[in-house]
């Protein structure tokens, strides 16, 4: 792998990627991840009877507005004005535990992979605050880009 780390001047100091010459196109990421907890609490949220209320429909929200906050949790992140960011949920009873994919778009200089990313974390911590009275045991694991496309380097996905 012979690419450059971009967010560092020649003196190795931070700095925020200059854009400006790179063309304007669409740009979509999808990242997802799962949080993997007990079959009570599983329970909990698959019957509606968390303490807290509608897990899912809370971390949904939660997710979205996690993308478009990116840039504030992220030092080095540009703002980015966002044209869609959705966020999907499923139970998952053989984990048993709650998966999240977020995809996110923009039309800009560079991707959106960083708010298909947060927007998966916080999904998955707003399901792990929900629910830690009766499990601080939860696990969130393999959040990952899943695909993008856009920009210079076109389109990649997992395999």
């Amino acid at each position: 792998m012979s690419r450059e780390l971009t967010h560092f001047n020649a003196a190795g100091e931070a700095i925020m990627v200059d854009v400006h010459a790179k063309a304007e196109t669409r740009r979509i990421a999808r990242a997802g991840g799962h949080i993997r907890m007990k079959p009570e609490t599983f329970a909990l949220i698959r019957d509606g009877r968390a303490g807290k209320g509608d897990v899912i429909g809370i971390a949904r929200v939660a997710a979205i507005q996690a993308t478009k906050r990116t840039a504030e949790l992220i030092p080095l992140c540009h703002p980015l004005a966002l044209t869609r960011a959705g966020a999907e949920f499923s139970l998952d009873a053989n984990l048993p535990g709650v998966h999240c994919e977020v995809t996110v778009e923009t039309v800009g200089r560079t991707g959106v992979e960083m708010e298909a990313l947060t927007g998966v974390s916080v999904g998955l911590l707003t399901v792990y605050d929900m629910c830690k009275a009766v499990d601080r045991g939860m696990t969130i694991e393999n959040v990952q880009v899943l695909e993008k496309e856009g920009g210079k380097s076109g389109h990649w996905q997992r395999e």
